[in-house]
């Protein structure tokens, strides 16, 4: 991680120092869904003495930072104290005051932050300049991977993206003959919920869309915020007037191509008109959709499609993050969770690492990332929107049914990932 020039590289913290960035971290969890597009922001206040006496993070965008909550908590006891701090403090006016100046009227000597602010740098060397021990890098990957959605999409200038399924033990999300409900068990898919308050929208494809007519909105998670509701529909024929995404519930966006026609949906719902995807690939130009998405305040996106949908996503290089539901169940035939990716060798095999793994009820929960060394940093152009037929993971169907090209219209439409979790 590059340093600031006004910070020195973190030296062996204090033990109060590093506790209290653990706890900073654990408090800056508190704002996800809430906070986007700015990021999350934990914030821990020690005396002069080096104890604990504020704490606080950043709980909704336009609201006061995590260090104004904090000093506040910390009154009069934060003069010649430690401000420990997830993110390097802001030096700019927008809806709120710079943190920077809140320290120092605060009387704090000395700063300890994590990670250095790559939007809006310039915190640190305020601080210094005015006579502050600035410290930066305690605890700073543990900080960095609670932040992962809003660094990402800072970086890559578009939105991050968590692509989520449910399957079987033996990787598939539905029986041979279709049905899927329940694989996952009521556990799992509260859990789902909890996931979707956490993120700022969620996407699925034109064959979840006509299979499932999921809801796609937040249920049973006190005080979350409701992501927006994407439905990547390139021909403007899985939603229908009266589906369930367009109950008012929730915002709610269905992706088009330029050129279809899209009758009396466009009365029904917000639309947005994408170009379709290159190189002859059926769906909606992946690449466009997530700038469209971010020019929204979009930093985090939760891919809840089916195969079809995942498949395009992985081949344009734009997942992110991996979380996959595991159900103890063994079916033997029936679709994959992901579709055709473009990947023919294991070679070309985009290679994870497995950061944790939860039981969830009878399930586990798996997440994964991709390794550096292959993540792309642009999004390659691919398909979105496209449904794939309901084929068995070991079919050799042509490309045009496997993704949902024109063979595909009279195909049955693909069990879709979200047919395994509360939709």
């Amino acid at each position: 991680m590059a340093t600031d020039a006004a910070a020195a590289p973190v030296p062996p913290a204090e033990p109060a120092e590093r506790a209290a960035m653990r706890r900073a971290v654990e408090l800056s969890a508190r704002g996800l869904g809430s906070t986007s597009p700015n990021p999350v922001v934990g914030c821990v206040v020690l005396s002069a003495e080096g104890y604990p006496v504020g704490e606080g993070w950043h709980q909704r965008a336009g609201g006061p930072h995590a260090e104004i909550h904090a000093l506040a908590e910390a009154g009069d006891d934060a003069r010649g104290g430690t401000a420990v701090v997830t993110l390097e403090p802001c030096d700019r006016t927008g809806r709120t005051g710079p943190c920077t100046a809140a320290l120092l009227d605060a009387g704090i000597a000395r700063v300890v932050y994590a990670v250095p602010d790559p939007s809006a740098p310039g915190g640190a060397r305020r601080l210094a300049d005015a006579g502050v021990d600035v410290v930066q890098g305690l605890l700073a990957d543990e900080a960095a991977a609670g932040n992962a959605a809003w660094l990402t999409a800072v970086r890559l200038r578009r939105p991050y993206v968590i692509w989520k399924y449910a399957a079987t033990l033996d990787g598939r999300i539905a029986a041979a003959d279709g049905s899927s409900r329940w694989i996952t068990s009521a556990e799992a898919r509260a859990d789902v919920h909890r996931l979707r308050a956490r993120t700022d929208a969620v996407l699925v494809g034109s064959g979840t869309a006509r299979a499932d007519d999921p809801h796609l909105a937040v249920r049973d998670v006190p005080g979350a915020v409701q992501p927006l509701r994407v439905v990547a529909d390139t021909e403007a024929t899985a939603v229908r007037p009266g589906a369930r995404v367009l109950d008012g519930s929730a915002p709610t966006l269905v992706a088009v191509a330029r050129d279809a026609d899209a009758g009396e949906l466009g009365a029904a719902a917000e639309l947005l008109r994408l170009p379709r995807a290159q190189d002859g690939l059926p769906g909606l130009d992946v690449a466009a959709l997530l700038a469209e998405l971010y020019a929204r305040d979009v930093r985090s996106v939760l891919l809840e499609g089916g195969p079809g949908l995942a498949g395009s996503f992985v081949r344009a290089g734009a997942v992110d993050e991996v979380i996959g539901y595991i159900a103890p169940l063994l079916l033997g035939a029936g679709p994959a969770a992901l579709g055709d990716a473009g990947i023919a060798t294991i070679a070309q095999a985009l290679r994870l690492k497995v950061s944790e793994t939860v039981r969830v009820g009878p399930d586990v929960r798996v997440t994964a990332v991709p390794e550096e060394s292959v993540r792309a940093g642009a999004v390659r152009s691919g398909a979105a929107g496209a449904a794939a037929t309901a084929a068995p993971a070991a079919s050799t169907a042509s490309p045009a049914a496997a993704t949902g090209g024109p063979s595909a219209a009279s195909a049955p439409s693909a069990p879709s990932a979200t047919a395994t979790e509360e939709s």
